[in-house]
């Protein structure tokens, strides 16, 4: 059955895997409006509160490596269908949680969970098609994840000023069990085949041997720069806009709905384009934007007309190629090898959020008195994207060659 064509495989339904995809973005966001509250209630200081969200994206970002070969070895529903338990026990951990200590301990377990949901769906979708058409599928569920974040804080907020800071915890809670009851139904098996990564020293096999296929790293680290020209802008534009440019938070927020929702364009594009254009020439189209937009950035901070609508404006064209680029390339990754398609997710994602951490902390640091470490780290990952993509089309050309 390894050996079967994805087609004649048995396809769970695309809006499952949509909404296994959005929980780790929907619980990442949700309950920011409620941490003030959460303050006050557990007698606090905001940083303890601020780790509720730092270490639920270490525990997110770790525990990718795990679920990826855990699906290669056990099969795709075993791991997708614990990892939502976890979700759920997660969530209601942090609903009963009697102090912050608690709280923290909850949003770990909940990433811990929520992650299975991105990794097992993506290596689902290659199990069940073809390159271009896995692409355009993985849009479809980039998209919502785009969506997520952009509603998340909305609803949390009328959530916390209608009931309290628990709310949020008690709507994720009813929409984990939902989808874990539906998971249970229509979430059909899609791998099967010979066992891979069963230990932590096959999990290193399995993670050296993609790290030694080039189209793989040129497929991951193109996501990954790409991902981090995004990472680099919420890292430093804050800042910017508050401290140097004198705006206020408000205004920071209206000029951001537009980074999502041209990322979410962007990915309804790839979803509806990448299957007849081919995926490697819509990756190519997304990473020149994104390297045209954020060129344009470095030149209006070179000559001091820097504003934020040029900012977000730049921003959002490249969140455009972002969403354009990002689902081919992910869908190379995970198509490098069928036998690891798992190990392939999970690893991509981790570095993924690896690298884009990186950039965000560099520009953190390097932070003075100038927009000028933001918009080089935002034109510098752009170029490293292009740049990857192009290693990955080379690797695949000389391996048709000579193969």
């Amino acid at each position: 059955m390894l050996n079967s064509p994805p087609g004649s495989r048995r396809r769970p339904p695309l809006i499952l895997l949509i909404a296994v995809s959005a929980a780790g973005p929907l619980s990442l966001n949700i309950f920011v409006p409620s941490m003030p509250g959460i303050q006050r209630a557990f007698q606090t200081d905001y940083s303890t509160v601020q780790l509720t969200l730092t270490l639920y994206l270490v525990g997110f970002a770790v525990a990718q490596l795990l679920y990826g070969p855990l699906s290669d070895r056990f099969g795709r529903r075993p791991a997708l269908l614990a990892g939502q338990g976890i979700y759920l026990a997660g969530s209601l951990l942090c609903l009963i949680a009697p102090g912050i200590g608690s709280l923290i301990a909850g949003r770990v377990v909940q990433a811990v969970g929520a992650c299975a949901g991105i990794v097992v769906a993506r290596a689902i979708i290659q199990d069940v098609y073809e390159r271009e058409k896995s692409a355009a599928m993985l849009a479809y569920v980039h998209s919502a994840m785009a969506a997520a974040p952009m509603v998340g804080p909305s609803i949390g907020g009328l959530l916390e000023v209608w009931f309290g800071w628990q709310a949020s915890f008690v709507l994720i809670a009813i929409l984990a069990a939902g989808v874990l009851a539906a998971s249970v139904f229509f979430l059909y098996e899609t791998h099967w085949g010979e066992s891979q990564a069963t230990g932590i020293a096959d999990m290193t096999v399995s993670f050296g041997h993609l790290l030694r296929r080039p189209v793989f790293c040129g497929h991951t680290f193109q996501v990954a720069f790409t991902s981090s020209v995004f990472f680099a802008f919420i890292g430093g534009v804050p800042y910017v806009m508050v401290d140097l440019m004198g705006r206020p938070p408000s205004e920071y927020g209206f000029y951001f709905t537009a980074i999502p929702a041209m990322f979410m364009m962007g990915s309804i594009l790839a979803g509806r384009f990448s299957a007849r254009v081919g995926s490697d020439r819509m990756v190519t189209i997304g990473t020149l934007l994104a390297l045209a937009a954020t060129g344009a950035e470095v030149t209006w901070n070179h000559l001091d007309l820097l504003t934020p609508v040029a900012l977000f404006g730049s921003m959002a064209l490249a969140a455009l190629g972002a969403g354009m680029a990002q689902p081919n390339g992910m869908a190379g990754a995970v198509s490098v090898d069928p036998r690891r398609a798992g190990a392939a997710s999970g690893l991509s994602g981790f570095l993924q959020m690896t690298v884009s951490a990186g950039v965000a902390a560099i520009v953190g640091t390097l932070l003075t008195d100038t927009a000028t470490p933001v918009v080089v780290a935002m034109f510098v990952s752009a170029g490293l994207a292009l740049t990857s993509h192009q290693v990955a089309m080379w690797a695949t050309r000389w391996r048709h060659k000579y193969n």
